[in-house]
């Protein structure tokens, strides 16, 4: 025996709530399964989006400030670079001694004074590490004067000179001048030569 179900659904007899209720559903059920489905997850993707870009823009605009700068910093490297040729040519290496030697005897010669004695003495480590000290002792003879324009001739070398321990002797009467005799320590500076040079 088989029954039979015959269920017919007037839904002018279903209250009207229920009626709207039904026929709404559906529009809210996608609802809903669209923004859980869809919305949500593009919402996180866009702000995860917007973090990175908002991230490049940064780096962006800080490298924009890195480029204007890297003019000023290329002129001041090129400053800072013939600086350091200029102080490298006042501190030669070592072989600069014997240029040096030839300068002071000409500077001697346009001054009109003698160089009596030049003693070379040990080379020394500076304190700073960056230099070597080379001091020599000299004795000089020559006017009051022209004593003054050697010394002051020294100052035009394009090397540095530093004098210590001037004496000077009794001076010795020769025509109308006197004569002085000064004995002094002169030191210069060399740079380190480089490991691996």
């Amino acid at each position: 025996m088989a029954l039979k179900l015959n269920i017919k659904l007037d839904l002018k007899k279903v209250p009207k709530g229920a009626r709207i209720a039904i026929a709404v559903a559906p529009a809210v059920i996608i609802a809903i399964l669209f923004v859980v489905l869809v919305y949500m997850p593009k919402t996180k993707e866009v702000k995860k989006l917007n973090a990175d870009i908002s991230k490049q823009e940064n780096e962006i605009a800080t490298n924009k400030t890195k480029a204007a700068k890297l003019d000023i910093l290329k002129i001041e490297n090129d400053k800072l670079t013939k600086k350091l040729k200029e102080l490298q040519e006042k501190l030669p290496e070592e072989g600069g001694i014997s240029t040096l030697i030839q300068q002071l005897s000409e500077i001697a010669l346009k001054s009109d004074i003698d160089i009596l004695t030049w003693r070379p003495e040990a080379k020394k480590a500076h304190p700073s590490g960056i230099v070597e000290e080379i001091p020599f002792s000299l004795t000089i003879t020559g006017t009051y004067h022209n004593l003054g324009s050697f010394f002051s001739s020294l100052t035009t070398l394009n090397r540095i000179v530093n004098l210590s321990d001037i004496q000077l002797r009794d001076p010795k009467a020769q025509k109308e001048e006197a004569l002085l005799s000064i004995s002094l320590k002169a030191t210069t500076f060399s740079a380190v030569k480089e490991k691996g040079k």
